[in-house]
């Protein structure tokens, strides 16, 4: 029998990592930078200020330059146990958030937002805390505006829903992530700068238990905009009806962001 020297083992192993499917996260790192983006144009210079003087030591000190880090790190051993921070699962068909259901133990993104939050808040926690919660923040109001991140437990958001797109399989979930964003063809500068050609939503008072409410209104958006699709094959006509539901999330956590950071920050 032949041996298998060690570069061609090597080589096998990194052609199997590239044909096994990629873990979906939330919206692609795209999606977040320009979540932060167009939270950063909102923002008081108060609370600019206190963003710029905890994020002052990072490599690209902005809310756009953070915003992927909790997906960056939470395969390492480190930060694991963040991985259920990223999303929560509604039963199908009903959107009504209920913590004895929906996060029993606290590991959902509802819970985990509003603690980075209160953490964000308290000028007496550690900076190196208030650095990592602000990370968290700005990504979190990102994910629980996707759709499929407050999506249904049967199929996990979206992730068992199998749909083939431009002649190649993908899930429903990654569709959401990013796909659907990248058919624009633009970077995500480019991008911002076209959602935020229009002025952008006004938030108004954060509601009590602001997390809850978008949690639960981003689940009835699987329902009112049909992201579900009646075929497998993603068409033309599907991507024109869902693009611009996207990107009305996209602006609208970005306003809700900024109304978050100026509520914890701007005093």
């Amino acid at each position: 029998m032949p041996l298998i020297s060690p570069i061609a083992r090597l080589a096998g192993l990194v052609l199997l990592a590239a044909l096994l499917p990629m873990p979906a996260s939330a919206w692609s790192a795209k999606g977040h930078r320009i979540v932060g983006e167009l939270a950063e144009q909102q923002l008081s210079e108060t609370t600019r200020a206190q963003v710029r003087a905890l994020l002052a030591d990072e490599p690209s000190p902005t809310l756009a330059g953070i915003s992927a880090w909790p997906d960056e790190v939470r395969d390492e051993q480190a930060w694991r146990h963040t991985a259920r921070w990223h999303f929560t699962n509604f039963p199908r068909g009903d959107c009504r958030y209920s913590a004895r259901n929906q996060c029993r133990d606290g590991n959902c993104i509802v819970a985990a937002l509003t603690a980075q939050r209160q953490v964000l808040a308290d000028r007496a926690a550690p900076r190196q805390r208030r650095i990592e919660a602000l990370k968290f923040v700005v990504h979190f109001v990102g994910d629980i505006h996707q759709p499929l991140h407050a999506g249904y437990a049967d199929d996990r958001g979206g992730n068992d829903e199998q749909v083939r797109f431009n002649r190649e399989g993908a899930n429903l979930h990654s569709l959401w992530d990013g796909l659907l964003l990248d058919t624009r063809k633009l970077d995500w500068q480019a991008h911002a700068r076209l959602l935020s050609a229009e002025p952008l939503p006004s938030p108004g008072p954060l509601p009590a238990r602001a997390a809850e409410r978008w949690a639960e209104q981003s689940c009835a958006v699987l329902e009112s905009a049909a992201v579900y699709p009646q075929r497998r094959f993603i068409d033309r006509a599907y991507v024109d009806r869902s693009l611009p539901v996207a990107e009305a999330q996209i602006r609208l956590a970005s306003a809700r962001l900024a109304a978050a950071l100026e509520q914890d920050l701007g005093r």
